[in-house]
């Protein structure tokens, strides 16, 4: 079994040095540039079924959840960290999105990629992003955690600045690697947050590993003191918690840090569907769940994730209505998506976030590797104004992509409806029905804009230059992935039937009861049990979320199903509204001219040109000009005059030896 969890991680390791160094030789020829892909793919395809295979025993119950040390990583004094993965249901469950769904993105990678140049070099940055991810999950500690946290920074920034040669159309972006480097820095903020989180709970706690930061909290928290004699103080706690949500805020895209996600569409797109569906976004959601006894001791902490995800969910739901860049659209439906589960862990819904983690993987990375099928079909167009009709060229990538769309609006039987009803209903039952209401609305404009999204590319009138663009459907490599996640997406959501539901059909919630270990200590601390009793307000809230769902839907299909050349109506009629969301509430804009602008200029005043010219470059000048005037002097010492030599010989003899008579 160790041998398994070894290998997990180890074999997108081994496929990201091997590519890197023989990887772009291989490509060189077209015959073997398959044979790359292939084993890109196989070094994420394996480890998805040995995580099938380890769930299989896990499941079964001969394995039991444990930590398998690989080595101590380093020692300094009493304090040492061990490369240690900790396996349980909750590790194990992130561990197959990411291996299932990142392999299915490397598949869907062949095609795409086809005839790029750099296509070893997007293999080797993949293999890393899942090696680094499958770090951060499968990790003992926080510091292990933190290197793949890291370490996911690093692969994203390489990833979204693949096309780092390439103009993109970003706020206040010019180039692809200027978005790269907007998504590195603004992540860099929120990493600063979890560090500082992390030096807290050692010095609390005397240890970075889960198992003792949460247990050890939590019996300070009833003894009033920690097990090293330091008394236990409930703000502290908070500010650890709050201290890592800052850095979940950067990482999943929350406010205020979620302002790097948009333009991380410069990358490929499969980049786009592998950080945004099942990777690197969902590292706060795991983060929280990871370290749920913390924030359930913390009622104010837990209360700024719930406001902060509810906010989120409807600004960037209702910056998606205006968006007119198909990869964009569900950008910003990513950041909504976020919120609705970072709203779920406010509420101590842990469960159920975690369960919308999973249906988001399916629905979104259909939709985001749908939207690349249509741009490859398209020859590179992503301007839906300049779609229209699609279905006919290509009618795989239409099917899946509005299963995709149900899905995601929350239409029942499909994945989205059962998972976003568990959250509406905790946050109802748990929050406040003002949370629930804004969560609401959100949930009306993701219909609304999904099917906008849906009618301006695939119905409706052609509007594209048939002289210059001839539509076509994407190669089996691309639409059998397709194929794969939209029937995960109508199947998926079956794993957490809500309690409501399946107890009069005595159909349990599967996903509940295999994560009811994990988040048992966390219940314990906010005193909840593993189920709940069905109050029949529950059908009526599910009833409202299903029906406002269905009015986005049939709005969107009244406005756009037909659309003509001039696609969107509803611009004309607000245009104060449309102009606001179009500049998506100007945050990008305060946040150059308030931050961005001032610190170029600081740092050009007072450091290159103050600091830099005016001081080290004339410090160093001047050390230069020193030596060189010494030089000079010593030069004229050395004529080549022997008489010369002994006259300056008898002088310092002479000076010598009245230094020592006379001193």
């Amino acid at each position: 079994m160790n041998t398994l969890v070894y290998l997990i991680p180890g074999l997108p390791l081994l496929g990201f040095v091997l590519l890197g160094l023989f990887g772009s030789r291989l490509a060189y020829f077209e015959k073997s540039k398959y044979a790359v892909g292939a084993f890109a793919s196989a070094m994420v395809g394996i480890p998805f079924l040995l995580a099938c295979s380890l769930f299989a025993q896990m499941h079964g119950g001969s394995l039991a959840p444990q930590t398998v040390k690989l080595f101590t990583w380093f020692q300094a004094g009493q304090f040492s960290i061990d490369m240690a993965y900790k396996l349980d249901q909750l590790s194990l469950l992130f561990t197959l999105i990411i291996t299932g769904v990142g392999f299915l993105i490397h598949v869907y990678s062949i095609g795409y990629m086809e005839h790029d140049t750099g296509f070893a070099r997007f293999f080797t940055y993949l293999n890393l992003f899942i090696f680094m991810m499958l770090n951060l999950v499968l990790a003992d500690n926080y510091v292990v955690t933190f290197l793949g946290w890291e370490g996911v920074g690093l692969a994203s920034f390489l990833l979204i600045g693949f096309w780092y040669d390439r103009k993109f159309a970003g706020t206040n972006i010019v180039w692809t690697g200027d978005a790269a480097k907007k998504a590195f820095i603004v992540n860099r903020i929120g990493d600063f947050g979890m560090l500082i989180a992390m030096f807290i709970l050692y010095v609390l706690c005397g240890s970075l590993r889960y198992d003792d930061v949460n247990t050890l909290t939590v019996a300070a928290s009833v003894k009033g003191v920690f097990a090293n004699g330091t008394a236990y103080n409930a703000g502290i706690i908070t500010l650890a918690a709050l201290l890592l949500f800052l850095g979940c805020t950067g990482k999943s895209a929350q406010m205020p840090l979620f302002v790097w996600l948009p333009d991380a569409m410069a990358g490929p797109t499969p980049v786009s569907a592998l950080i945004h569906a099942a990777t690197m976004v969902t590292s706060g959601i795991f983060l929280i769940a990871r370290t749920a006894p913390i924030f359930a001791l913390s009622p104010d902490a837990m209360n700024v994730v719930l406001v902060v995800g509810v906010v989120t969910a409807f600004l960037a739901a209702t910056m998606g209505l205006v968006q007119n860049d198909i990869k964009k659209v569900l950008a910003y439906s990513t950041v909504s998506q976020l919120g609705f589960m970072f709203a779920a862990l406010g509420v101590g819904a842990y469960t159920a976030a975690v369960f919308h983690v999973m249906t988001h993987a399916f629905f979104k990375a259909c939709l985001f590797l749908g939207s690349g099928s249509v741009i490859h079909g398209m020859h590179e167009e992503q301007d839906i104004q300049k779609m229209g009709g699609l279905s006919k060229y290509m009618p795989i990538t239409h099917r899946t992509f509005l299963i995709a769309s149900i899905a995601i609006a929350g239409i029942v039987p499909f994945a989205g409806f059962f998972s976003k009803d568990e959250i509406m209903w905790n946050v109802f039952h748990h929050g406040s029905p003002v949370a629930w209401f804004v969560l609401l609305l959100s949930a009306f404009c993701t219909a609304f804009y999904m099917f906008r999204l849906v009618h301006l590319t695939f119905s409706g009138a052609e509007r594209f230059d048939h002289h210059h663009v001839h539509p076509h459907e994407s190669p089996a490599t691309m639409t059998i992935p397709l194929v794969v996640l939209a029937a995960l997406s109508i199947l998926g959501g079956f794993l957490g039937i809500p309690h409501a539901l399946g107890a009069p059909l005595h159909v349990g919630n599967w996903i509940e009861h295999w994560l009811a270990p994990v988040f048992a200590s966390a219940n314990e601390v906010l005193k909840r049990g593993e189920a709940h009793e069905i109050h029949s307000i529950e059908y009526v809230l599910m009833l409202a979320s299903l029906l406002i769902a269905l009015a986005g839907i049939f709005i969107a299909t009244s406005f756009y199903k037909n659309a003509s050349e001039k696609a969107d109506g509803i611009a004309n009629r607000v245009k104060g509204a449309y102009n606001l969301l179009w500049n998506k509430y100007f945050i990008d804009e305060v946040y150059y001219g308030l931050i961005v602008n001032p610190l170029h200029k600081i740092s050009d005043l007072v450091v290159a040109k103050g600091l830099e010219t005016y001081f080290i470059d004339r410090t160093v000048n001047r050390l230069g000009t020193s030596t060189m005037t010494i030089a000079e002097i010593l030069r004229r010492l050395q004529s080549g005059v022997v008489q010369n030599y002994a006259l300056v010989l008898v002088v310092g003899i002479v000076a010598v030896m009245a230094w020592l008579m006379f001193m």
